[in-house]
């Protein structure tokens, strides 16, 4: 009898839904394809992100897990063609600059943030680089480290513009990443 009271209780608690975030990809957003985060996958993340021992690690493990995201959205979708930089995938079918890049890893991040999965970091808004100081020529996704007392709050690019499809993200101080650090793609 308990068994079966059990089971009706499974069967009648509402399943946690998958959960379809846009990602962008067709220069400048130009094309928004819904992919599908199960909530086994999102379960995988946020555990793996609760093994960080401190904020420098949670980065670190952030940047598998957006890598994961989009290894997961390119099963999906023609994202899985893009590749670093915005020449080795000329032409091709899901291709992402810079401007899809730090829009959709935002939103990646959003993600994690609201389901409790960053402990040490918060997300903000997308920044630019500018070449020559005039002319905006690099978009990425930001973090803010989640400062102790009156320490003054770190910032962090999480570019994933830089690499390949499912490859983990490059996360660099805002402030290196502002006077061109990251690789040369």
């Amino acid at each position: 009898m308990r068994l079966a009271a059990l089971l009706l209780f499974a069967l009648a608690w509402p399943a946690k839904a998958d959960v379809m975030v846009p990602v962008c990809h067709g220069y400048g957003c130009i094309v928004q394809d819904e992919i599908r985060y199960s909530e086994a996958q999102l379960a995988q993340l946020k555990r793996q992100l609760a093994a960080a021992v401190n904020p420098e690690n949670e980065r670190k493990l952030l940047a598998e897990a957006i890598g994961q995201l989009y290894a997961w959205g390119g099963e999906q979708s023609d994202i899985r063609n893009d590749r670093g930089g915005n020449y080795a995938d000329a032409g091709i079918p899901g291709r992402m600059d810079c401007i899809d890049h730090s829009t959709s890893t935002t939103r990646l991040l959003e993600l994690l943030a609201a389901r409790g999965a960053l402990r040490w970091h918060r997300v903000l808004t997308p920044d630019v680089r500018h070449f020559f100081w005039i002319f905006p020529a690099h978009w990425s996704a930001v973090i803010e480290e989640v400062a102790a007392g009156d320490a003054t709050p770190q910032h962090f690019v999480v570019d994933s513009w830089f690499v390949n499809n499912g490859e983990p993200a490059v996360i660099l101080p805002l402030a290196d990443w502002k006077k061109g650090a990251g690789p040369d793609v």
